[in-house]
């Protein structure tokens, strides 16, 4: 088995400057953008993630990031202060709020929004 000193995850987007000043402005992340024409995401506990462009790029149609936050009732309020549209999805069993906030009966609360790039990001609050 080979063995690895460390990892990160990485997706892309298709305008660098645009995700850029969409998770450093609009959700006040760590960015910055690099010599090799990425965006590193630095998010608490040392994580990096990496977007990097791609002419041909369609977003995913999954989640490809979770926030971890402690109120998911205040990140929705203050994601959509900011001018970003939560998600609503028709599925039952999501069962989400009229905010898009989806909970579980053990407490555990989630929403979902997009980059500009159309990838979906989440906000998560786990109890």
């Amino acid at each position: 088995m080979f063995k690895t000193n460390q990892a990160f995850s990485s997706y892309s987007v298709n305008d660098l400057d645009a995700a850029l000043d969409f998770y450093s402005d609009k959700l006040g992340l760590e960015a910055e953008k690099t010599k090799m024409d990425t965006v590193n995401l630095k998010l608490s506990g040392g994580q990096t993630v990496m977007l990097y462009p791609k002419p041909n790029h369609e977003p995913a149609t999954f989640t490809v990031l979770n926030l971890i936050v402690s109120d998911v009732d205040k990140a929705v309020d203050d994601l959509t202060s900011a001018g970003i549209e939560m998600e609503h999805y028709d599925i039952p069993e999501i069962n989400q709020d009229g905010r898009g906030i989806a909970r579980d009966e053990d407490g555990q609360a989630m929403a979902w929004f997009k980059d500009p790039a159309g990838n979906i990001i989440a906000v998560l609050q786990i109890p």
